[in-house]
Parts: structure tokens; sequence; C-alpha cells
């Protein structure tokens, strides 16, 4: 119900036009400032209006390379060993006090040269002993000879029996032997006197001496020291059964292919011997227990830098791919076992083609399948690629307007200091 002032009272009437007249200015206000309020925004909203939409960012730039077919040498390492050509394991002979180390260790020694010296003492007194039985029994011998020459005749004459003369042909046949025998002892004291001179068989380079002068030596006392030959030395290798047979596929079996075979030895810091080695031979057989088979090569060691028991990588080349696809590693995308790479076609639309990857060469992959020559690749701006979106291609290793990312860090990095 609507009340009018002149319906009220008239003492409540001049409290009601008293309580009007004070709400009248703050009704006034308070729709001024809804008024202005709305008229601003319909300001701001038609100012907006009146701007132009933002221009459409430019199809991102991506660097390309176009696919030719190459041929491509395929190279596989292995972890080698180091081993002498030849390794002479030097030990003792005949038993005896060493009394000498006639070698300085680790140098090089020469077929002939005395390593060790055991006391000869009681060598020679064998020897001695031996010669002076040969000398009895060569006298003994001797006089059987005169008793059969003056039997002989005398038997004929029947002055003796014929069993004295058989006798004496006997004992003469018998101190013969015995001297024969005896003559062997004496080339035996001779062997163990000259086994005292422990010496080296071939030219090398001799090892640490694990025996000490006043150690009792004997043939079971165990090693005294290593004499190898370094120059060349050999490398051993193991090779897989899958290497094995892909080599002898594309080398002809039987035809000697594996003999020209040139190896490169790379050290543990990475470094590449300066000599090239060569193939020189396989085992028999393939180990069951590793199903590996091992290969040794030769290398030219002048200068001895190689030792044995040295490790390295053995590399070789083991094939030629011809017409081969090449393409950067990091343009290969990999997801759950799958490869992919961005192809750019004729209309600069980008297309994420799948593909088979095959042996790795270096930084780039040997595509199987799934591209073919003349295709273009994006290499760099993969990440900025999308199914069907155009894009712009520059040859691989051109500039491109758009900062990478990496070149975005740099700067702030430098800013920052």
């Amino acid at each position: 119900m609507k009340i009018k002032a002149n319906n009220l009272p008239r003492w409540t009437n001049a409290i009601w036009l008293t309580f009007h007249k004070i709400r009248l200015p703050y009704s006034f206000s308070f729709n001024a400032r809804f008024i202005s309020a709305v008229g601003f925004t319909i300001l701001i909203l038609l100012a907006n209006g009146c701007k132009e939409k933002p221009a459409p960012s430019p199809p991102p730039e991506v660097q390309v390379i176009t696919l030719a077919p190459t041929t491509v040498p395929i190279f596989e390492e292995w972890i080698g060993t180091l081993d002498g050509f030849v390794n002479a394991q030097i030990r003792a002979q005949v038993s005896g006090y060493l009394l000498t180390q006639n070698y300085v260790e680790g140098s090089a020694v020469k077929k002939g040269d005395v390593l060790f010296q055991i006391d000869p003492r009681p060598f020679q007194a064998a020897l001695d002993q031996a010669n002076a039985k040969l000398t009895q029994d060569q006298a003994q011998a001797g006089k059987t000879v005169l008793d059969v020459k003056r039997y002989t005749p005398l038997a004929m004459e029947q002055a003796i029996s014929e069993e004295e003369l058989d006798n004496a042909v006997q004992a003469n046949l018998a101190a013969n032997a015995q001297v024969k025998a005896d003559e062997a002892a004496v080339e035996n004291a001779q062997l163990n006197l000259g086994f005292t001179k422990i010496m080296s068989p071939i030219d090398g380079l001799a090892g640490i001496a694990l025996a000490q002068i006043g150690d009792l030596l004997s043939p079971s006392s165990g090693l005294l020291t290593t004499v190898s030959t370094l120059n060349p030395i050999k490398v051993n290798f193991q090779i897989s059964e899958q290497s094995h047979l892909n080599f002898w596929r594309h080398h002809a079996a039987g035809s000697g292919a594996e003999t020209n075979l040139e190896l490169q030895l790379i050290f543990s810091d990475g470094s590449v011997y300066s000599q090239k080695g060569k193939f020189l031979f396989a085992d028999r057989q393939i180990n069951p227990n590793t199903g590996t088979l091992q290969i040794v090569g030769l290398f030219s060691n002048a200068n001895l830098i190689l030792r044995p028991g040295q490790y390295g990588r053995v590399r070789a080349q083991t094939h030629t791919i011809t017409n081969a696809l090449l393409v950067p590693q990091r343009a290969v995308t990999e997801l759950q076992g799958t490869y992919q790479v961005a192809v750019v076609g004729v209309t600069n639309n980008a297309h994420l083609q799948s593909v088979k990857v095959g042996e790795q060469v270096g930084a780039d992959w040997i595509i199987e399948s799934g591209l073919k020559p003349g295709d273009r690749v994006v290499v760099e701006g993969t990440q900025k690629v999308k199914e069907g979106a155009v894009v712009i291609p520059k040859p691989f290793g051109a500039e491109t307007n758009q900062p990478s990312q990496t070149d975005t860090n740099s700067g702030t990095a430098t800013e920052t200091k």
C-alpha cells in the first residue's frame, strides 16, 4: 500500500516530510554514480570494439635436409686385450740356490742372455764324476778288445775253448755299451750344469723377477719371470656369432677378405693408435658358453707403447651399404619403440612419417624404409611441427629468424652475469 503524505495524521505528516527531505539528496547521489559507471563501461566496450584484430602468427621456420642416396661404410667395434706375440715363461729346470739376477727388470733382452744363475758347483761335481766314470769304462772296454784279439787265434788253434772266446767277445760288447751309457751320463750332467744359467729363449722385454737371490729353486718352484716379444704385438677380441655371420655374408667364405681386414686400435682415453693393424687368425670354434668367436689381430709396436694386458677398442670396417639414406639422429623421434620423422611436402605442409631405422653411423641413422630420395626431412625445429601445418623450410645450417631455445637461454645467462 502506497502511503501518501496527505493521508497521514497531522503530527506524522511533519515527520514524513522531514524524512523525505533528508533522503532525497542521497537517492540522487546514488543514481548519479550508477549512471556514470554504466556509461564508462559502455565507452570501454565501444573503444575495444573499434580496435583491429591481431594478425595471425607466421608459419614457423624449420631447417631441413634433402635426402640423397649414398654409399656408407659400416664399422664395428669390440673390446680387445693386448698380448705379446710370444710370451716365454722362464722357469728353473734344475734344483739349486739362486745366486744372481743378471738382467734389469723391464729391460730388453736378447736370445741367449743369462737372466738368473743357480749355484753350479753341485752340477760341476756331478759332471766331473760322470767324466771319471766314462774314462774308467773306456779303459775296461779297451781291455776287452785286447782280450778278443788275443783269444781269437788261440781258439782257432784249439789252445783255448770256444767258450772262453765267446766270453771275451760278450765282455767287449758289454764294455762298449757301458761306455755309451757313461757318455749319456756325461751329456746329461753337462745339460744340468748348463741349466744353472737360466737364459732367455727369445728377444723381447723381460718382466719383473718373481724370485729373490738365495731362494731354493726347483722345476716345481713356479714362474721366475716372463719375456715377451712386443713388436709386433697381438690383440685378442671376441666377436658375436651374428657379426661373424654378417661378415661372411658380405664376403665370400675362403676368399681371403678377412686377411685384408684393416684394424684400428682406440685407447681408453679416446685417442687412436697411429698404426693400422691386420687380421692374424680366428679361432677354430665358437665358444659354446659365450657364443663368441675369438679373433687375433696384429699391430706394429716399434716404440713399445703397447703393452700386454692393455685394453682398447678394436674398430674395423666389416661391410659397405650402397644407396643408403642417412638422417641425423636429432631428426628422428622415438615413441614406444617406433620411430618417426617430420617430412615437408611440396606445398610446405609437414607430415609425421613413420620409418624403420637400421645401422647407426656416427650421428646419423640409416633409414631402411619409410623415406625415399628427394624427401625433405626436418632436422631443426621438429618441436614446432604439427601434422599438416604449414612451415617455412630452410636448408639445414642456415640462419633462422626465430631464435632457438638454446640461444634464448644463453642470452638470459649472459644478462644475468
